[in-house]
């Protein structure tokens, strides 16, 4: 059974910077492909960032690109989240999700794709 375990979340504020790590264990981490999504209060769960099983391919939603790096170590069984110029609008809950890929480049960006959550991280940022 896979099991996620984010950390790294805390109080920062707006311009300052945080790193999320996911911890994999119980598979290959190397075959499953990464997901970061993110849930503010009140409002439904989002996108944030995807990679593949290599870490070559990542993606990330409007809202973050530019700001957020999404990378993998597959010798740590560990997926990060860098973020920086963090605004106050990016408050909220954040989870790695995690899918068994039959392609090395396959990358997925819907919830429904994921079989496998973390409990999350709270990230708050003030103003």
């Amino acid at each position: 059974q896979v099991q996620l375990a984010e950390s790294g979340g805390g109080l920062v504020q707006a311009g300052g910077s945080l790193r999320l790590s996911c911890a994999f264990s119980g598979r290959v981490f190397s075959r499953y492909a990464m997901g970061w999504f993110r849930q503010a209060p009140g409002k439904e769960r989002e996108f944030v960032a995807a990679v593949n099983w290599s870490g070559t391919n990542v993606y990330y939603a409007d809202s973050v690109k530019g700001r957020f790096t999404m990378s993998r170590d597959n010798a740590k069984n560990t997926v990060y989240l860098q973020m920086n110029s963090l605004k106050p609008e990016d408050t909220a809950v954040y989870a790695c999700a995690a899918n068994a890929a039959p392609l090395v480049q396959a990358i997925y960006v819907r919830q429904s794709d994921y079989a496998y959550w973390g409990q999350g991280t709270q990230v708050t940022v003030s103003s």
